[in-house]
């Protein structure tokens, strides 16, 4: 089965830790709109694709042999100190180096990839660095209707107001080939979890992406988070999410969602979701999803299940029972 997960941060590292518990013919495609912390000090003086979540989505995807955990371990050392260098990752520095030799996004983390045996692809999903803005309200309690244009990542994810769209900069950039064609060829497509506006939303705004999306032929699954983002997603219900991706979508097509996931506990009210999701033809899928020891991260084992639950495949995998 050849699945691509969609989306960055520790949201995409969740959905492909729990993907390769399925397949190992599985495609990350990795957001490249971040401008906080390391990634957008990088970014800022070298003008090169934000590596920290390309970073994170290695690492969930390196091979179980010792060299390559070890390898994988390095890379997510943060440097000590005090001076220009504290704070960044090795692995940061060390996929930064490569995006200057290659010129080449793909063929770089082709490379790191290698390294740290990784199953499967991690692929940009544009080959040059993006920036988002958005509008959000709810400043002045005198007008909550009122809004503000927010520029940047880091901005929009830390805004004190309620986010209500976003839109990538500069207009009419590209999508990696690679994913595109990841997509297009794909049995599942998997959107979520991870940051509602900043991670998984920005996949539906490049022209090529996001045509190839509403065109999709794959089974498209969203997982929903178990937790409101403050400012980002604190004021909006399961369903009004589902709506604000199928509304971003909107200009290159319509976005067919088969199903969506959804933990137990985090759903005050599942009738309402249900009915959305009824409504769009969409199945959904309630069930215990977050991990024993927080209820802020998706346990791989539970999402797997739950996945192959909505595939019915069943154990031992295999496409034949929804194809």
């Amino acid at each position: 089965m050849k699945a691509v997960a969609l989306g960055g941060g520790h949201g995409l590292h969740a959905a492909l830790c729990a993907l390769r518990l399925i397949t190992d013919d599985l495609t990350a495609v990795v957001t490249v709109a971040d401008d906080g912390g390391s990634s957008g000090r990088i970014r800022r003086e070298l003008n090169v694709l934000p590596p920290g979540d390309l970073r994170m989505a290695l690492a969930a995807l390196a091979g179980d042999e010792p060299e390559h955990q070890a390898w994988v371990e390095l890379l997510q050392h943060r440097l000590g100190g005090t001076g220009a260098l504290a704070g960044h990752p090795v692995g940061n520095m060390m996929l930064t180096g490569l995006l200057e030799r290659d010129d080449d996004a793909v063929a770089a983390l082709e490379r790191l990839a290698r390294l740290v045996g990784a199953v499967g692809r991690v692929l940009p999903m544009s080959p040059v660095p993006l920036d988002l803005e958005g509008i959000a309200d709810r400043f002045d309690p005198d007008d909550p209707d009122r809004t503000r244009r927010i520029r940047g990542q880091s901005s929009i994810a830390a805004t004190p107001g309620r986010v209500r769209s976003v839109r990538l900069l500069p207009a009419g950039a590209p999508a990696c080939a690679d994913a595109v064609d990841a997509v297009r060829e794909a049995d599942l497509v998997v959107l979520g979890p991870g940051s509602w506006f900043t991670s998984v939303i920005p996949h539906l705004l490049l022209r090529e992406l996001g045509k190839t999306l509403a065109s999709a032929t794959a089974k498209i699954v969203v997982v929903l988070n178990l937790v409101p983002q403050v400012g980002e997603t604190d004021d909006y219900e399961p369903h009004e999410l589902l709506r604000l991706l199928e509304t971003h979508a909107e200009p290159f097509g319509r976005l067919r969602i088969d199903a969506v996931l959804a933990d137990t506990e985090s759903l005050l009210d599942p009738e309402e979701l249900d009915r959305y999701v009824s409504g769009i033809g969409a199945r959904l899928v309630v069930c215990e999803l977050a991990a024993d020891d927080s209820v802020e991260r998706h346990d791989p084992v539970r999402l797997s299940e739950a996945i192959r639950d909505v595939l019915g495949a069943g154990p031992g995998g295999g496409l034949h029972a929804w194809r």
